[in-house]
């Protein structure tokens, strides 16, 4: 279970800002914690601290490499001035900032930061998009609602199950913590002899894939040779994995996909709703194909809605639902919108990913037949919308115990997952492999 630290003595609020971002953590965390007592059919061996949760949700800041500290967003991302308000771009990818900048016909950021203050919020949120960028008006929370994509966001279970059956099933944020643990096995990692296959990038599928690596299970993550990963992002959660890179469209690719998916338990994939589908990895096709397989998918924006289509990020999903603007305040230049802490959205996305497979593993080993389970940002942020104000106190947590490794980006300091398995800190197998290193086989 989750908890406020040693005792119930350290603060249950450590973090600025009037949401329960420190709630969301817990709980997203507390989730995988769960699905694994389950799991193990031992209900005390995994559990979670606040130290461990504030520092795991925000590995990318702790992260040193060669003590450089990683860089951020890219100077083209971040909050814009409109004429009527404020809009979120991100151009953290050349790909998306060159589509950025296209659609606004400007050759440089500040000729795109010109542009826009002639624009009001929808009009150029709608320009930019509809070129394939990437950016979201600065909605307040009514604005979100009354939209058809607000709407949509907000139905449905945090976790959407489907079975290979066709049944279906949901399960919100606490709910996996309400199960009770059964017989299974308790020595060794648990999820040792598990193969992961992680099509995913950014943070949020890159985290659970990278805890499931923690709890043993053999990742091996697919990137597209023309869309490399960022740097600093790939080293961050690549913590014993697997790296490929492939183009899947390829025929010869295409093959050692079947093979790989033949032999896979898991397959996790984190890129915008369909996107995928013509590689044969829809959900359903998968299932159709492997009933045994566990499959686990995330994008920004879920299946419904007008938006279902597009790429996101955790900053633009905050963009666009309310959040940026309960963290806004008023500078020496007026008012301007915020942000959360952490990447919060990303990082409980990938813990409740973790859960989820976790417990169709359970559940596979019950039934004998896998199944699907579908989250998103957008939902994510609303599970967080939803949380009740807390009066609990704030203050200040103790340092994250680092650790340090020697890997093939340098000597690294980082943080380890958020979870003690039997009263100790779980630990990573192996520093990030070499981006692209790895043969398109099972180990």
């Amino acid at each position: 279970m989750a908890e406020g630290g040693v005792g119930g003595s350290l603060p249950r609020r450590w973090w600025a800002g009037p949401l329960d971002v420190e709630g969301l953590a817990l709980q997203s965390v507390g989730a995988a914690a769960q699905a694994l007592n389950r799991y193990t059919g031992d209900p005390g061996r995994f559990s979670t601290t606040a130290v461990l949760t504030s520092a795991a949700f925000d590995s990318f800041g702790h992260l040193r490499i060669e003590g450089r500290r990683l860089q951020g967003f890219a100077p083209l991302s971040g909050f814009r001035r409109t004429a009527d308000g404020w809009i979120r771009l991100h151009a953290n990818y050349p790909h998306h900032e060159q589509r950025l900048l296209q659609a606004l016909g400007a050759s440089s950021a500040e000729a795109a930061e010109q542009e826009l203050r002639t624009m009001p919020a929808l009009q150029a949120e709608a320009v930019i998009q509809g070129n394939g960028g990437i950016a979201a008006a600065v909605r307040t929370r009514s604005e979100w609602l009354a939209t058809d994509m607000g709407r949509a966001a907000g139905k449905g279970p945090w976790i959407a199950v489907e079975f290979a059956d066709g049944r279906t099933a949901g399960l919100g944020l606490v709910e996996i913590a309400a199960t009770t643990a059964r017989p299974g096995r308790t020595d060794g990692l648990p999820l040792e002899g598990i193969r992961v296959l992680d099509l995913t990038r950014v943070i949020a599928g890159p985290v659970a894939t990278r805890l499931l690596a923690a709890l043993g299970a053999d990742v091996l993550r697919i990137d597209p040779p023309a869309f490399p990963e960022i740097a600093d992002q790939f080293v961050d959660t690549a913590f014993g994995k697997r790296s490929a890179e492939a183009d899947l469209g390829l025929p010869a690719n295409q093959h050692a996909l079947q093979q790989l998916l033949a032999g896979a338990d898991v397959v996790v994939t984190g890129y915008r709703h369909a996107a995928l589908d013509r590689f044969g990895l829809n959900p359903r096709e998968l299932l159709a194909a492997h009933p045994g397989l566990v499959v686990v998918t995330l994008n920004s924006w879920g299946s419904t809605g007008p938006w279902s289509g597009l790429r996101g990020f955790d900053s633009i999903v905050q963009a666009a639902c309310g959040i940026a603007h309960a963290y806004g305040k008023n500078d020496d230049d007026g008012w301007r919108p915020g942000a959360l802490p952490v990447q919060a959205l990303d990082h409980a996305t990938g813990y409740g990913v973790a859960a989820a497979a976790v417990h169709l593993l359970d559940r596979r080993r019950q039934a004998g037949t896998g199944g699907a389970a579908h989250l998103s940002l957008a939902r994510t942020a609303e599970e967080l919308l939803a949380l009740p104000d807390t009066t609990a106190g704030r203050g200040e947590l103790p340092a994250p115990e680092f650790r340090t490794t020697d890997s093939p980006y340098g000597r690294l300091r980082y943080v380890g997952p958020p979870l003690l398995s039997g009263g100790r800190p779980l630990d990573y197998p192996a520093p990030p492999p070499p981006y692209g290193s790895a043969a398109l086989t099972w180990a």
